[in-house]
């Protein structure tokens, strides 16, 4: 479009929003309510220094743990002892004594981090876990991989089928059909849960998708391998990076059915450890570094360059 027409759209747009605008101010003047004052709960101080001189240390040796289950049993047993040891000093007070446990389980792994260099499972921050690859691993496949990195466990299949299995695809843009899909699963049992078996969540959706767009750039065109791809890849164990464990194992399962694929692809996720000036960049991240540290970073790519990201920040800026 001309720019004088391109202009004459905005300011169009925006005298309808000033009116939209000032129709709200006057709803809100005859009928509105006054907004909630919302208080912040401010957890009673002389609990938060007898957690810090009681538990503190005790966080300290259970955080020095490097086996994750182990980690876990031992914080939570310090948040136990925690919660009978000051029932009667401080009743009904339970909630504040878990978030309290919490807090100086954060502090210390950031500290430890951010002044020696050490991880939850003990590795420097550059390090990454042990990684094993096997492939043909399930006997009545088109294709199959195992990928394992550190306790993040991923089995992949890869499914080849005809035109006819192509998925019908119902977009804003109308009909089209997909050749390529990349499904996620993530069992309870991955992380030591039980629950219902439902359809995929958020979860499952998001770090399916992030595989299989990072996939897709070395997947063959239709004219070179005529063929659907299907890609399932279901979670054995999860300690961080799933999604990438899958990109990895989709990649091994595909070569291993002899999808023509142009090079190997592969995926870490990084993570930041920031307080003021102190920062810490840790590579092949662990769950708990994705929940107490700063950033998620997923990256994927080959030999020749990346092919896909994502970022989760909990700090301004990048």
């Amino acid at each position: 479009l001309p720019e004088s027409e391109i202009l004459e759209a905005l300011q169009f747009a925006h005298s309808h929003i000033v009116k939209i605008c000032a129709l709200q101010d006057e709803i809100i003047k005859a009928v509105g309510k006054p907004k909630l004052a919302v208080v912040k709960k401010e957890i009673d101080p002389a609990l938060k220094a007898e957690v810090e001189k009681r538990y503190a240390a005790r966080i300290h040796e259970a955080n020095k743990i490097q086996d994750k289950e182990g980690r876990e049993n031992g914080v939570s047993e310090v948040k136990k002892a925690a919660l009978a040891e000051l029932a009667e000093s401080f009743p009904g007070m339970e909630g504040d004594i878990k978030k309290l446990i919490g807090s100086l389980e954060k502090k210390d792994l950031r500290e430890a981090i951010l002044t020696e260099g050490r991880r939850a499972d003990g590795r420097g921050t550059r390090d990454v876990r042990p990684i094993t690859c096997e492939i043909g691993v399930l006997p009545r496949t088109h294709g199959s991989a195992i990928f394992t990195r550190g306790q993040t466990q991923a089995l992949v299949v890869t499914t080849l089928g005809t035109a006819a299995d192509e998925q019908k695809m119902d977009n804003l843009e109308g009909e089209s059909w997909k050749s390529y899909l990349l499904h996620y699963n993530f069992p309870s049992y991955s992380v030591g849960e039980v629950r219902r078996i439902s359809g995929p969540g958020r979860r499952e959706i998001g770090h399916g998708k992030l595989a299989e767009r990072a996939l897709e750039p070395v997947i063959p065109a239709e004219d070179h391998f005529p063929y659907t791809i299907r890609i399932v890849s279901d979670i054995l164990e999860s300690n961080g990076s799933s999604s990438m464990a899958t990109v990895c194992g989709g990649s091994l399962a595909m070569m291993d059915a002899g999808v023509p694929i142009q090079m190997h692809v592969s995926g870490v996720a990084m993570g930041l450890i920031k307080d003021g000036d102190r920062v810490a960049i840790l590579t092949d991240i662990l769950g708990v570094e994705d929940h107490l540290g700063d950033m998620d970073f997923k990256v994927t790519g080959s030999a020749k360059g990346i092919t896909a990201l994502q970022m989760d920040m909990k700090v301004k800026g990048l």
